[in-house]
């Protein structure tokens, strides 16, 4: 079992790319900035394609808008959709129609801006196409993302201030960045403005479906009021897919095309919400893009007003989902394999961690977190939250017994 635990705790050596959407950090390598993932095998060419935004004049661009089914076809319509009684049908939330795309970007393009930093201390470039971003909030709050804001130095942000603001019917403005996380890739700039602002409504990304339509609005290549359209191609695409270190997260991935200075404009779905925050692209393959779904957003954005920045519990686990393969593989290893049918395994324990502290080991395999019996990661984030300094119960299994830990989760080292 020792050696099948050590195969699993294996670092992931592939090189990160930019954006993180966790809001807990709870795995970690033997420092609070970082954490352990489960290895995985990522293709050389996949690896060398991903775009580090720090790396390059423009930022990542990423767009997308989605969400929604095609409704079944009737045999009573011809292929105008005017029934056999010449009635027009009438419209309906979530429907695809010949003009639903173009209803979308007039929705939400003209709250979506060209946003460009001026020159940085570590020569990030001046000058639009930098990225994009989108008008929340009439008081002139703008969603975008950090890297197209903030400058960058050795993956840690150097700086933030002023940026300017292009509106797509022209207006210029000097915005302020209020917020900005480098874990998440997600930043706020502030405007002030004596007329008012257009802006896009959120939506939710968590009723998102593969092959669901989206468009993608942004300003690629200095060019505004740019739209182009796609499907989501996976909802749940997660980070150690893409071979990236640090948090575990997870991203919406779609095959809109997307370009330098699509980054931090919105991914909308057909009813003009947006579901996303486009930021980061692979290159040298068409139709891969990724966004951090606006859900994850949403809650950064909750972090940002209640404590000025993102609160991450850290307790050093390293944990990974367990399934029917593992738990049999493990048993075949290790006689003493705790008798479970689902749970989180814990194959490494940071040494002077809160964990080791609250008396976990290597092999634990923990069923109950904060009184909810859990068996994801995923789920123990959500209970986490920003959680720090509050004792959490936690019940794991190891061998035959059953044993109630615990936890104490201290706050992770930020960037920012």
């Amino acid at each position: 079992m020792n050696r099948f635990l050590r195969k699993l705790s294996t670092p992931n050596r592939i090189v990160a790319i930019a954006a993180a959407a966790g809001s807990v950090l709870l795995y970690a390598n033997g420092n609070r900035n970082s954490d352990y993932t489960a290895s995985v095998s990522l293709p050389a060419p996949l690896r060398e394609s991903l775009w580090l935004p720090w790396q390059s004049e423009l930022s990542v661009p990423l767009f997308s808008l989605g969400n929604s089914s095609v409704p079944s076809s009737d045999i009573s319509k011809d292929v105008s959709g005017v029934s056999a009684a010449g009635e027009i049908p009438k419209t309906c939330s979530g429907c695809l129609g010949r003009d639903s795309f173009a209803k979308a970007a007039a929705k939400v393009g003209p709250a979506v801006v060209n946003v460009s930093a001026p020159q940085g201390e570590n020569g990030i470039s001046p000058g639009k196409g930098r990225g994009s971003g989108t008008i929340i909030n009439q008081d002139g709050t703008i969603l975008t993302c950090a890297h197209a804001v903030v400058d960058f130095h050795g993956l840690r942000a150097s700086s933030k201030g002023k940026v300017h603001v292009t509106l797509q019917d022209g207006r210029t403005f000097e915005g302020t960045v209020v917020n900005a996380d480098l874990q998440s890739d997600v930043a706020i700039v502030k405007i002030n403005s004596k007329t008012p602002l257009p802006t896009a409504k959120l939506g939710s990304s968590s009723k998102l479906q593969p092959g669901d339509c989206v468009i993608a609005v942004g300003c690629p290549l200095s060019l505004q009021n740019t739209v182009t359209s796609g499907i989501v191609s996976c909802v749940d695409r997660k980070s150690t897919d893409l071979g990236l270190g640090g948090l575990r997260r997870e991203y919406l991935q779609t095959d809109c095309a997307i370009n330098p200075g699509n980054s931090g404009g919105p991914l909308v779905n057909i009813d003009g919400e947006v579901i996303g925050v486009n930021i980061m692209k692979v290159l040298a393959a068409d139709g891969l893009g990724f966004a951090v779904p606006i859900d994850s957003v949403t809650k950064i954005m909750d972090h940002f007003k209640r404590n000025g920045r993102v609160v991450r519990p850290w307790i050093g686990l390293k944990m990974i989902d367990l399934n029917e393969m593992i738990i049999t593989q493990l048993k075949e290893s290790d006689p003493t394999f705790p008798n479970v049918k689902k749970g989180i395994l814990v194959p490494m324990v940071t040494p002077g961690s809160p964990a080791e502290r609250a008396g976990f080991r290597p092999g634990d395999v923990v069923i109950e977190f904060d009184g909810k019996a859990v068996e994801s990661i995923k789920e123990i984030v959500e209970i986490m939250g920003d959680r720090v300094g509050v004792p959490i119960k936690v019940v794991v299994k190891r061998a035959r017994d059953e044993l109630t830990l615990t936890v104490t989760a201290e706050e992770s080292n930020s960037d920012m």
